[in-house]
């Protein structure tokens, strides 16, 4: 009999806020266990949480982005169970009324179409703390505890682990894109619990669900979803039963292990949070807030390949970082396509190196937009050359600077006196008749070698590809 997966992910993202959900405590990576804590987030008896509204912004910002209806009302629960990351032994949660209701994320497979991955809500909720497990002992550092998270939880839409890779990934995109988190997966900021059933090909009803908790990595999730999906065609040709439980990743071992059986909501007891009011959000607040958004990376894409000329895939690249894009954009702002071409040539090989080796973004370099496209003006109007314009590059990402007032102030502009041009290449050729004879007896390289020859006489400031072409000219007279 002939399987198919169905695939649903739950996505806990830590939002971009300054301090924690419910309480003033600062949020820091890095710090000592335990030292950016308050009665709120160690879960004292008495203490009172007071909603953050910035990670209820940007959770509504998040839904907008993901075409979500955004909820009036909203309400929180607390979702009760023991385990020493929550020292309140409850989780303040959204389970009734949450913020945001459907949505989705179209996403590319792999044989070119599209499709559209539906969610079903996204909920804001508080962070656990976390266990450090040692050699003989376990600690419990509650920094983390209390972090705002907004939980997005999808359809089970997808049917392969390819297309929740897929699905990860335009989610994340769009997250970062709004600004509403880092999702550093290797700092925990975007993790995911996955559910996988597989079913009857055409059978309408969903098989047993298996959840694989709190997977932070693509090629984790994509290699536990491809076994489990084999586990469980296994199961169903041994006639095993397939039970609902919560198993984990083995990274080692490359497979799933039973952990516990699944809870359902019934034994989390959730009941209305009495110590915070419900969330009410007139509609004037959220088409502010959507007055915020950037605009998304697809239509981005679309129109940078449109308004420069660019390619495709240059600009699917580009606006992969929108603080990359927008420099290019900065830079490109009234450029012809041919000059925008140049620009995003330099920008994705030179400019992207330069970021690269000295580990600054483009935002945090000295080099202004505006710098850059002067260098690339002043290299497409045959100002200065190619080599010149490499020489320059790294001297004003690092230090800044007028490129055109550079140029003039060192006399670094282009040779482009045609005479004197040929004047260079006489003297070159007229020096070297050894090379010459060489390129007479069929040793065409030696060409190259009075374009350096001539290169040097013009310290560097002769267009290169007229140089060759005078060589060449007058190799072939003399030949």
């Amino acid at each position: 009999m002939e399987f198919e997966n169905t695939i649903g992910l739950e996505t806990h993202v830590q939002l971009k806020t300054r301090t924690k959900m419910f309480c003033s405590c600062l949020l820091k990576t890095g710090c000592e266990p335990n030292t950016n804590v308050c009665p709120v987030c160690l879960g004292y008896p008495g203490a009172l949480p007071v909603m953050n509204r910035e990670a209820v912004k940007l959770t509504v910002m998040s839904g907008l982005a993901l075409g979500c209806e955004i909820s009036s009302h909203a309400t929180f629960d607390r979702k009760n169970y023991f385990y020493p990351d929550m020292a309140k032994d409850y989780q303040i949660s959204e389970n009734a009324n949450p913020l945001c209701i459907g949505g989705g994320v179209e996403i590319s497979l792999k044989d070119g179409r599209k499709k559209f991955i539906r969610i079903n809500h996204i909920h804001l909720e508080e962070d656990a703390a976390k266990i450090n497990h040692y050699a003989s002992v376990s600690g419990v550092d509650f920094n983390r505890g209390g972090t705002p998270l907004m939980e997005i939880v999808s359809e089970p839409d997808m049917a392969s682990a390819d297309e929740a890779v897929a699905y990860l990934a335009a989610l994340r995109e769009i997250l970062v894109y709004t600004g509403v988190s880092d999702c550093n997966l290797e700092e925990g900021n975007m993790r995911s619990d996955v559910n996988i059933s597989i079913r009857p090909a055409g059978q309408a009803a969903l098989g047993t669900k298996v959840e694989i908790k709190n997977m932070n990595s693509f090629s984790g999730i994509h290699a536990a979803l491809e076994y489990e999906a084999r586990r469980q065609r296994e199961c169903m040709a041994h006639s095993v039963p397939i039970v609902q439980e919560t198993r984990r990743w083995d990274a080692e071992a490359l497979e799933t292990a039973s952990m516990r059986t699944k809870e359902n909501a019934h034994d989390y007891r959730y009941f209305p949070e009495p110590d915070l009011v419900p969330v009410e959000i007139p509609r004037e607040e959220v088409e502010k807030w959507r007055a915020l958004l950037p605009e998304p990376p697809e239509k981005r894409r679309a129109r940078m390949v449109e308004e420069y000329g660019i390619a495709g895939y240059d600009a699917e690249v580009l606006s992969q970082h929108k603080e990359n894009a927008d420099y290019f954009e900065a830079a490109a702002k009234g450029l012809d396509k041919k000059t925008a071409k140049s620009l995003c040539n330099l920008f994705m090989s030179d400019v992207m190196a330069l970021v690269n080796s000295t580990g600054k973004t483009v935002g945090e370099c000295a080099m202004s937009p505006a710098a850059l496209a002067s260098l690339v003006r002043l290299a497409a109007g045959g100002t200065i050359n190619g080599p010149t314009l490499k020489e320059l590059l790294p001297e004003i990402f690092e230090k800044g600077g007028d490129p055109a007032a550079i140029v003039k102030e060192r006399g670094l502009g282009a040779v482009s006196d045609m005479s004197a041009l040929e004047a260079m290449v006489d003297e070159a050729i007229a020096a070297n008749p050894k090379s010459v004879a060489d390129w007479k007896a069929g040793k065409k390289a030696a060409a190259g070698f009075f374009v350096g020859q001539v290169m040097k006489l013009s310290k560097g400031k002769a267009d290169p590809k007229i140089v060759g072409t005078l060589v060449a000219k007058k190799l072939e007279a003399a030949g």
